[in-house]
């Protein structure tokens, strides 16, 4: 939730640097809108989803609060244009078809929502931050329950609402898109607990988010979360102002996994979560061998790419495998935008590490957000390489929360040449 100190560190931001009044009523209004827009980001099992509409709404409060283009995100634009550039022109390749068009206009907007919160982030950003990370938190703890009560049936009908397949995916298509959902608020959550303190709503939080998640039975997702846990943890030692607090960080982190196992075995005592966590774990599924197989597949979309420079398309891989798909990103970037939208693509997740990279260790009021952007995105672009990413509304936040506090830490740096010093920022996030 959005504490006093959260309140007092937006005013703790140098004067040098450009920022909204707080009490301006334009201002008022983009954050309650904001807001509102996080807490819809968790359903997604209709299409256009109410997250979508209030994305339209948030550009016009954008509007209103005198929102400017950020010449920092310039790059972060330019590589969005030519990676969706490349996906309109490979529409030729499947004309008259109402699906591939609504595809392409997906990833346009999905690319002008990343440019737009990055131009959010950029300003007023303690304020903006910590709006969307109490909704974000909100609307995860929330929909992490109903998967839960789907998973166990605690009520008439949860399970076909939010667990088919005896998988929690809340109010997403996919437990594959809802696993990796949960995992930057729980980080941000995480982070708090390891560098400042541990309360016990943190604690039943994470571990509502740890529990769906588990429950998801999303093998991407559980190593996308073990690989962005190992990252945050690392980021947040690194960038410890004092060698007590990296003690503290190593000491809560030893805890908090043996807390996790212990946890994890305890679950495991359930016959019907042991069964599928077996089922699942296995590295290999039958879905991934055999003619039609994942591995298969991602071979011929290999050949295919090299034939097609223009792309396939929006699913002209698909159809001409009989509907299954290669389940990789980055062929599909190839596949749909042709080479000019995958190498546009490469080189913007080449871009958005080196910037996050160039920004991270600046000691900031929203670094600990940074870290936990930065440890999910790289989690996220590892999982790509066995599933398709390219729609997941909460990649593209992340993109935009990466560039947009770059873009803030850069101002923030040139307002103040001398380090904060020490202790400044220990109780940020709290």
């Amino acid at each position: 939730m959005i504490t006093a100190q959260d309140i007092a560190l937006g005013r703790a931001v140098p004067s040098r640097m450009p920022a909204v009044p707080a009490a301006a009523l334009s201002e008022r209004l983009l954050l309650m809108v904001l807001y509102i827009t996080v807490l819809a980001s968790s359903v997604a099992f209709i299409e256009p989803s109410p997250h979508d509409a209030m994305m339209g709404v948030l550009a016009l409060a954008c509007l209103i609060a005198g929102l400017r283009f950020e010449r920092h995100v310039a790059l972060l634009f330019l590589l969005l244009l030519a990676w969706n550039i490349g996906g309109l022109l490979s529409l030729f390749n499947v004309p008259g078809q109402e699906q591939t068009v609504q595809f392409g206009f997906t990833s346009l907007y999905l690319a002008l929502a990343a440019v737009l919160f990055a131009g959010l982030f950029a300003h007023n950003t303690m304020a903006r931050i910590v709006a969307v990370r109490s909704a974000y938190v909100l609307t995860a703890t929330v929909i992490s329950l109903a998967g839960i009560a789907g998973y166990f049936s605690l009520f008439p009908h949860a399970h076909d609402l939010f667990a088919t397949n005896d998988r929690a995916l809340g109010a997403f298509k996919d437990p594959n898109v809802f696993g990796p959902f949960l995992i930057w608020p729980a980080l941000v959550v995480l982070e708090r607990m390891l560098a400042r303190r541990a309360r016990l709503g943190d604690v039943l939080i994470v571990g509502i988010l740890l529990f769906s998640l588990l429950l998801s039975f999303s093998r991407g997702a559980w190593f996308h979360f073990a690989v962005s846990c190992v990252i945050m943890i690392g980021l947040a030692f690194l960038t410890a102002e004092t060698d007590r607090k990296r003690i503290r960080i190593f000491a809560m982190s030893s805890i908090g996994i043996a807390a996790v196992a212990a946890f994890f075995v305890i679950l495991l005592s359930f016959d019907s979560i042991a069964s599928m966590f077996q089922e699942r774990a296995q590295l290999i599924q039958s879905y991934d061998v055999g003619s039609g197989g994942r591995f298969v597949l991602q071979e011929q979309a290999l050949t295919a790419l090299l034939s097609f420079p223009n792309g396939m398309g929006p699913f002209g891989f698909s159809n001409a495998h009989g509907g299954t798909q290669q389940h990789n990103v980055y062929l599909q970037a190839f596949l749909v935008y042709g080479w000019a939208g995958g190498i546009a693509y490469i080189t913007l997740l080449a871009a958005t590490l080196s910037t996050a990279l160039r920004t991270v260790f600046v000691r900031t009021p929203w670094q600990p957000y940074l870290i936990c952007a930065v440890a999910a995105f790289i989690g996220e672009m590892l999982e790509g390489f066995v599933i398709d990413t390219d729609h997941w509304r909460h990649f593209f936040l992340l993109l935009g929360m990466i560039w947009g506090l770059a873009a803030a830490t850069m101002h923030y740096r040139r307002g103040r040449h001398d380090p904060l010093p020490a202790g400044r920022l220990s109780h940020v996030g709290a």
